[in-house]
């Protein structure tokens, strides 16, 4: 456990709950249907909006596996740093997933804070997303 995940415990940015599978489930189902937006938008050329619906397919994953695990997130930050922990450093998870999800999240801000997005991020981000929903619902058995 490193620095940043026991900060985010004792600032309760995670917190420890009871494993539920349905809402695992609904994690997942909300994951594909960011996905499936994204794919839709970008056939309409919005760019800016099948990035951030990319980045969030992956979010909404990653919080299905962190809830997996019986934890919550109450950041995006703790959220990342969680995966870290339990996911990547203990060798479910190849570190490229991660870097993915970083990559996922400065284009989401990029789009929504810069408004600085592009086809070719948006088609990249999708198929990152796509694997990375594939990955999540293999190690969740779904």
């Amino acid at each position: 456990m490193d620095y940043y995940f026991k900060r985010c415990l004792e600032k309760k940015n995670l917190v420890k709950v009871s494993i539920d599978k349905k809402l695992i489930e609904k994690e997942i189902i909300t994951a594909e249907s960011d996905l499936k937006d994204s794919e839709d938008v970008l056939t309409l050329e919005k760019y800016k909006m099948a990035t951030i619906s990319a980045y969030y397919s992956m979010f909404h994953a990653a919080k299905a596996l962190l809830y997996s695990k019986g934890y919550r997130e109450k950041s995006h930050f703790c959220l990342r740093t969680a995966i870290k922990n339990l996911f990547v450093d203990t060798n479910l998870l190849e570190s490229s997933f991660l870097d993915d999800y970083d990559t996922a999240k400065d284009l989401r801000e990029n789009a929504d804070y810069k408004s600085d997005f592009s086809k070719e991020g948006a088609e990249q981000l999708i198929g990152k997303a796509k694997k990375f929903l594939d990955k999540a619902k293999i190690l969740l058995n779904l």
